[in-house]
């Protein structure tokens, strides 16, 4: 399955697994909540997604790379104790607590949050005396003789033995009592993924043209050669901040990630032309409604490559102005939240550290991605220069609450400016297409990618744009119907040789 539905899948087992009976007792007891297994190709996001589903469901997340831990580690360290059996004096081999289970112990401490997941990476392949462990751990839930605490479950991660070499088989009596997910490589799953991550355009649109270069594994005289998902993420930000400091990226510096010589290459010569159509047609200016007819004339004669192209970068930079806006959106509707408190108390030291209090909660518990924490300090940082703004005025109750309000329709306002644009600039988009491309194939690949992005499919739901949704009618609909139309041949043609067979 692709790495998606496995998120799915792991997400109903968690809630399973944690739901609690009239008694208070888990519903599932923990010898029946089987371990979870992934097992996949390197690079393919099975970390991630484990980040995801703990901030999701509000739960704890200790994650360890098992091939980084010896058996001391992760088993713990002996040591003797006397201890009496039947009148007698023994000394007694005994261990520390593992390292593995204190760091469980230690995130719910610094959380507060008593149920979690731990996740161990690389478990099928750690060394020959780790081994008998790890098969302890899926079997018994303990490391050593501690147990995992009792509201955390195990999932696990490996790879198939074509990825690695020092992979280690499971026998039967351990594969009985995990439950066992195989997890692909799917672009289709990652590129809705790659939209929220605002994965760098050119990587986006170089993809849409060479799916099949998504990911490779690959093994050849000159010995491996691959590419994978964590790859083109890594590059991606690379790309951002060399963008920052004004430096080219050049095919040595792309095969630093992208492992595959081939490929490599042929991404960094596809940057030349990146960077060559969005100065030959002006791509920036276009969401701004400025273009000219030379370009549009000239990209009614481009290859077909280049004009997907084209389609690709508008739509990455139409996904930055959504981004924005979600932000924005996002961080009014946080602010606007403490501003209903302080109108209830009127007292705004009480409310900033209510937000404060909150905001450390989720922080603490390792609950907020980087854009959520960014928009709770934003919000905090706003209410703390009200307080400074009142203070400094000497104002108090009414007039304070009064003067922050008018204060917050700045940022209502700055939020409305930053709609607007997105909302002009899919407008301009959809004049550029029309002009250059009309009800086309590279139309329904705009549209198509426009239903596909998470900020995309926010921005559409506030915002209503009738040509959206006239051309995801129109389009998509007639490209369903030459799809069945299609099948249709195809089912007549095999009848109609199912008959002369007969005859």
């Amino acid at each position: 399955m692709d790495i998606k539905r496995a998120k799915q899948e792991i997400m109903d087992a968690v809630k399973a697994y944690l739901i609690r009976d009239e008694d208070g007792e888990y519903l599932i007891p923990s010898i029946r909540q089987r371990p979870i297994l992934l097992m996949g190709p390197p690079g393919i996001g099975k970390t991630q997604i484990m980040e995801q589903i703990a901030r999701e469901c509000r739960i704890g997340l200790v994650a360890y790379t098992i091939t980084h831990h010896t058996r001391q580690s992760a088993v713990g360290l002996p040591f003797i104790r006397e201890k009496q059996f039947g009148g007698e004096t023994f000394s007694v081999t005994e261990y520390t607590m593992s390292e593995i289970i204190a760091s469980v112990y230690e995130k719910m401490e610094r959380t507060g949050l008593s149920e979690g997941i731990l996740f161990i990476d690389e478990i099928n392949c750690v060394s020959e005396t780790l081994a008998p462990a790890m098969l302890q751990f899926l079997q018994c839930k303990t490391f050593g003789n501690q147990k995992v605490p009792e509201g955390w479950l195990i999932v696990a991660a490996g790879n198939p033995p074509e990825y690695n070499k020092s992979v280690r088989e499971f026998d039967t009596v351990t594969l009985d009592r995990i439950k066992m997910i195989e997890v692909d490589a799917d672009y289709g799953v990652w590129r809705e993924y790659a939209y929220q991550a605002g994965i760098h355009p050119a990587v986006l649109s170089y993809l849409e043209l060479r799916k099949e270069y998504f990911y490779r594994m690959e093994t050849t005289v000159d010995g491996k050669m691959f590419v994978t998902a964590r790859g083109w993420e890594d590059l991606s930000q690379f790309l951002y901040a060399c963008e920052r400091i004004g430096k080219s990226v050049d095919r040595e510096v792309v095969h630093q990630y992208i492992q595959h010589w081939k490929i490599a290459k042929d991404f960094a010569n596809y940057l030349e032309l990146y960077d060559k159509y969005k100065k030959d047609y002006g791509l920036e200016g276009i969401v701004e409604g400025i273009y000219t007819k030379t370009a549009v004339e000239r990209v009614k004669f481009a290859s077909f490559d280049e004009r997907l192209s084209i389609v690709g970068m508008l739509t990455g930079k139409l996904n930055e102005l959504f981004r924005e806006a979600y932000r924005e959106d996002a961080y009014v509707t946080r602010l606007f939240e403490y501003l209903k408190r302080y109108k209830a108390c009127q007292n705004l030291d009480t409310v900033i550290a209510q937000a404060q209090g909150d905001y450390e909660n989720l922080r603490k518990g390792e609950l907020l991605s980087r854009l959520e924490n960014q928009i709770w300090r934003r919000a905090i940082d706003m209410l703390e220069r009200y307080r400074l703004l009142n203070q400094k005025e000497y104002l108090e109750k009414e007039a304070a609450f009064e003067r922050v309000r008018k204060e917050f329709q700045k940022e209502v306002s700055g939020r409305e400016a930053c709609v607007n644009r997105a909302v002009q600039g899919l407008e301009y988009g959809f004049d550029f297409m029309e002009a250059a491309f009309g009800d086309s194939q590279e139309m329904v690949s705009f549209v198509t990618e426009l239903g596909s992005g998470h900020y995309s499919i926010w921005f559409l739901r506030e915002n209503e744009c009738d040509r959206y949704y006239k051309y995801n009618k129109g389009l998509l609909f007639d490209e369903r119907q030459e799809a069945i139309l299609k099948q249709l041949d195809e089912i007549e043609n095999h009848l109609d040789r199912g008959l002369n067979e007969s005859n």
